[in-house]
């Protein structure tokens, strides 16, 4: 099966939402992205680590290095999977240089100790095409486009983008609400492909 090598960008807050975090994954060797939802508990794993913040006692993630570290358990590696209902999962793979063993994992959870053991991040090309989206691509779409030029329509497709922002918001917001996070996250990043094409400068 085609794997994908990800790279952790970063985690990003939603505004709108309080407690709602996304940790954005994109592709190695091209410029597809992954927004996963996730929760204040995992973000702040995530960016302890990230920003290398000292606890006075080990968080959860930390913990359980020290006892991987104490026991000789390594993280080979970790890849991010969907389940059935369309929820991030992710699959840790230990080994003690003997044996290799995989164990079911939420994903916030295996890429906050993904980034501790410094184990590379995997996904399918399955996943990848269905949950990725291409910033890149889509500037340039909206660039080629024939009316891209025309003042006026600039400022319609502005007004638009615009309108669509406040729904998906709202949409996003009831998703979380109701706990159906692969709606929250697909829906996610339509927020941030239409905020990087130039709607996060607009005035709300």
């Amino acid at each position: 099966m085609e794997r994908y090598r990800l790279e952790l960008v970063g985690i990003t807050y939603n505004q709108i939402e309080s407690g709602v975090y996304a940790v954005i994954l994109r592709q190695a060797d091209g410029t597809r992205r992954i927004p996963i939802i996730i929760g204040y508990p995992e973000a702040q794993a995530i960016e302890c680590k990230l920003q290398e913040v000292v606890t006075p006692r080990p968080l959860t993630h930390d913990m359980i290095m020290n006892f991987m570290n104490e026991f000789g358990i390594r993280l080979k590696e970790i890849e991010i999977r969907r389940l059935p209902s369309g929820v991030f999962a992710a699959d840790l793979i230990f080994t003690d240089g003997t044996q290799t063993h995989t164990v079911d994992s939420r994903s916030s959870d295996a890429i906050a100790l993904a980034i501790r053991a410094d184990a590379p991040i995997y996904t399918s090309a399955e996943v990848l095409d269905e949950a990725g989206f291409d910033p890149e691509e889509q500037e340039r779409a909206r660039q080629e486009s024939p009316a891209a030029g025309n003042p006026k329509t600039q400022s319609a497709r502005m007004k638009a983008a615009k309108d669509s922002l406040e729904i998906l918001r709202a949409r996003m917001q009831k998703a979380a609400e109701r706990e159906d996070y692969e709606e929250a996250a697909r829906i996610k990043a339509q927020i941030d492909a239409l905020s990087d094409n130039g709607m996060n400068n607009t005035d709300e």
